[in-house]
């Protein structure tokens, strides 16, 4: 069952953010996750929320998403996100029918 990694992103540092923005998608890819929402406009519908930027990640398998957060590559480039943003993320199981 494919598992989905949901983030919301407010970045407050746009020049470092871009450096991290330039190396992780490799590493996503590498690990077989694949973007289906990269950013884009929010429309917010329901509620207050309207969140600057959303990222949607797809793996076929937890263990994929977890080996790819906690490798090597993703953890060089982790801090460069986690100095130039504000972070939440979720991950959910997708329909199994």
């Amino acid at each position: 069952m494919s598992v989905y990694m949901i983030i919301q992103i407010t970045i407050l540092n746009h020049e470092l953010y871009s450096r991290y923005v330039e190396e992780v998608p490799g590493i996503i890819k590498k690990y077989g996750g694949r973007y289906l929402v990269r950013g884009g406009k929010v429309v917010p519908m329901f509620g207050n929320w309207n969140p600057e930027r959303i990222i949607l990640i797809e793996f076929e398998t937890m263990e994929q998403l977890m080996n790819c957060f906690d490798s090597p590559e993703y953890l060089k480039i982790a801090l460069s996100r986690e100095n130039s943003t504000v972070t939440e993320s979720i991950i959910v199981n997708g329909c199994t029918s």
